[in-house]
């Protein structure tokens, strides 16, 4: 394994990792009006005024879902393509597969960067697609993901360049 496939599969681990954290914390949408209100794709939580953090599983909206289906997949493909780079050790053409693999999570992620923010228009948020209330922002989890993404193009750049022909 060359220089640019060791660098590629850490990329692409990075990625996975900044993805599964940022679906772990319920920090995609925050506010601090009327107490803490942290809103996530798979947990929201709210601290009202000094008395104990509640945290539910949230009711999502078909583009939070569409977001959270389009993550889930780009951390398989990941995955997935992390394997393939690990089997291209011991020879093969898992390589180019790794690499069109690569590119199907920056698809996905992608999808799921465009999609998440039509969901600021649900009814927990009351704004409009792609238009936050003053009253919000994004949090942590949503900055990790945005990593994630800028990773995951990073490392397909990186698979790319392993799979050209060399003359």
């Amino acid at each position: 394994m060359d220089k640019l496939a060791l660098m590629s599969g850490a990329l692409f681990l990075a990625a996975d990792i900044f993805a599964v954290t940022s679906l772990a914390m319920p920090d995609w949408i925050t506010t601090e009006v009327g107490g803490s209100t942290r809103l996530g794709l798979l947990q929201s939580c709210l601290t009202v005024y000094n008395r104990p953090s509640v945290c539910y599983t949230p009711d999502l909206s078909t583009e939070w879902w569409i977001t959270l289906i389009s993550i889930l997949s780009g951390c398989g493909c990941i995955t997935t393509t992390l394997v393939l780079l690990l089997a291209s050790l011991w020879g093969g053409a898992t390589a180019l597969y790794a690499k069109w693999v690569g590119f199907a999570a920056v698809i996905f992620f992608c999808i799921a960067a465009v999609m998440f923010p039509v969901g600021f228009a649900n009814q927990e948020i009351g704004g409009a697609p792609y238009q936050l209330p003053n009253s919000y922002q994004v949090g942590i989890s949503y900055i990790f993901f945005v990593m994630a993404l800028w990773t995951t193009v990073i490392s397909e750049l990186f698979a790319s360049k392993i799979c050209l022909p060399h003359f």
